[in-house]
């Protein structure tokens, strides 16, 4: 059917129902994993996504999650529709982790769903979840300083969990013997399944209300209405070719900074990003998956458009990516990928970077790096198994309009930081800190958030702590003249030993050890002198900045008794540094 035959067809009220509908769909899909989770990394930090997809695959709507995990769907469900295509029923639920197959990183399982009215496909529910534990060599499955992915964790290529609505018991039991805490990964598995189940219900729910020959009209369109509103905002977009740089510190074997490079070319109404100039694949476990790159380049597109463009896979026909093969955003097998997030948290920035030379009104500076993960994991007195996975979620770099913010997730992420009481409810550790760090604000017309510190103290007798975080070298960066964010650093004994620690390590922990991570603060947005003095004097008052950093950064001399101005130093300090 051709486009004007289908504009001929599409009521705008039915349209924009369905589309509402749809939006509504994965959101209960997502509310479902979370009532029935049975993980802290699930239920607490939200560590997921749900989406919906129609019969050939296509993404048509994605829940309020894991945004990062969303556009690596369209390779893994071309994955599943070539192996399954004529082996799909009513009742099969497919699951893959295989970063090598359409996957991200093991502990992130894909879960397919297909939907059938009339014994006719009409599309797929889909989850992906982050499992506490999937095997592998470290508690938590996903150390940075694995050298191959047999290193890390059960790998399972696209296999049926049911098949035609029957358990797979071969296959539950494989999983359940291969990792350190079932009840969890098991019960999460569930709770996917039982999202997976909410999304055939609500949709079977559409198909019976406006039929399913209407059904697929519509979904068209919504694709073809996400793509014509990216188009048209490119075309207000200055054209020709941008290019940023930013850098991972290492990739924790060898102390080389990792760049990633990226250009941006803007043609008349779409775009090419292209990564040569990149780093070559590494050893470390910091590879990003091809899905997984092309997912961080939509979503840092996806972020500066407007908020009214529809989440699907409409966006991505807009923008042509290329990666070099054998590259750190493109790997071979078997190189390792288990902490690929933070390489992509990195394509985020670097993407940032370049966007923010194309449309800088709507680009902030760079925030803390992406998420710290401390997975601490060991056996308590009774020799049951423990796995604490930390993400903490740290500070946003300065707008271009308004201060960072703390404590909140990366942009790319919807994650929330796990409350202290949780994490020692029920497991061995004591959060001895947890606090902003004064002073790591990148300065600005308007500054970055502050990182956030903080302290962890084994009661066990023994565990395993896996670390995960960068920006201990090279530190976020700040845009149109603002300043970068101060460096993140971590600890092992903080009182005693103060040994200090690289970025990304796996390490035995002993009775009474502490661990002591400070995260990155986000860079500064605008000329530090140009922000205003009640602001500085704002920020004094509530501890997040010290006098000392208002002298060095903004050359505003406060009396630290009186926290009053003194305006002649000031103006006489900043005259002689302009000239």
């Amino acid at each position: 059917m051709g486009i004007n035959q289908i504009e001929n067809k599409i009521d705008p009220i039915s349209f924009a129902l369905i589309k509402n509908a749809l939006d509504q769909l994965v959101d209960e899909m997502a509310y479902t994993v979370i009532r029935t989770a049975r993980s802290e990394i699930v239920k607490d930090v939200m560590d997921f996504s749900t989406a919906f997809c129609d019969r050939k695959g296509q993404m048509m709507a994605q829940g309020k999650t894991i945004a990062l995990h969303l556009g690596a769907i369209p390779d893994a469900i071309e994955v599943i529709l070539d192996m399954y295509g004529d082996d799909l029923h009513q009742g099969d639920v497919i699951i893959l982790n295989d970063p090598y197959m359409g996957g991200m990183h093991l502990p992130d399982i894909f879960m397919f769903k297909p939907v059938f009215y009339n014994n006719e496909l009409q599309g797929f529910a889909v989850s992906i979840t982050h499992h506490t534990d999937v095997g592998g060599r470290v508690p938590g499955s996903n150390a940075s300083d694995s050298s191959e992915i047999f290193q890390e964790g059960l790998r399972i290529p696209p296999t049926k969990l049911y098949d035609k609505g029957k358990e797979n018991k071969t296959l539950f039991s494989i999983i359940e013997r291969n990792v350190r805490v079932p009840e969890l990964v098991i019960g999460d598995l569930r709770a996917q399944h039982a999202a997976c189940v909410v999304g055939e219900r609500e949709f079977l729910k559409l198909v019976e209300r406006y039929g399913s020959e209407n059904m697929v009209i519509y979904m068209e369109e919504l694709l073809n209405y996400a793509e014509r509103l990216t188009r048209q905002e490119i075309r207000k977009w200055p054209k020709g070719s941008f290019e940023f740089t930013d850098y991972i510190d290492n990739d924790g074997f060898q102390k080389e900074p990792i760049p990633i490079k990226v250009k941006i070319t803007v043609h008349e109404d779409s775009i090419t990003v292209d990564y040569e100039g990149s780093s070559p694949q590494v050893k470390g476990a910091i590879n990003s998956t091809l899905s997984y790159t092309k997912s961080c380049t939509y979503l840092s597109v996806r972020c500066i458009l407007d908020k009214d463009v529809p989440n699907n896979l409409g966006v991505f026909r807009a923008i042509e990516v290329k990666v070099p093969k054998a590259s750190v955003l493109n790997p071979e097998s078997p190189g390792a990928c288990a902490a690929r997030a933070l390489t992509g948290y990195r394509v985020v920035d670097t993407m940032f970077g370049a966007l923010s030379q194309i449309v800088p009104s709507r680009v902030p500076a760079a925030g803390e790096g992406g998420n710290t993960v401390v997975s601490i994991g060991g056996y308590d007195e009774s020799r049951k198994p423990f796995i604490i996975v930390d993400m903490i979620c740290g500070a946003w770099g300065g707008r271009p309009y308004a201060d960072g913010v703390e404590a909140i997730t990366n942009p790319s992420q919807n994650l929330s930081n796990t409350p202290v009481e949780t994490l020692e409810a029920k497991k061995p550790i004591r959060i001895e800190k947890y606090e902003f760090i004064r002073d790591s604000c990148g300065a600005g017309k308007y500054r970055g958030g502050l990182g956030i510190l903080r302290q962890y103290r084994l009661l066990n007798h023994d565990a395993v702590i896996q670390v995960r975080a960068d920006r201990v070298n090279m530190p976020p960066y700040g845009l149109m003249g603002g300043k970068p964010g101060g460096k993140s650093k971590n600890v092992l004994n903080p009182d005693t030993e103060k040994k200090i620690m690289p970025g990304k390590f796996s390490m035995d922990m002993k009775e009474s050890d502490v661990f002591l991570h400070e995260q990155a603060g986000g860079g500064g947005f605008g000329n530090p002198y140009e922000r205003e003095i009640e602001l500085i004097i704002e920020d004094i008052k509530d501890e997040k900045i010290s006098c000392e950093y208002a002298l060095n950064e903004h050359c505003v001399v406060i009396n630290p008794n009186t926290l009053e101005v003194d305006h002649e130093k000031t103006e006489l300090l900043r005259s002689q540094l302009s000239n």
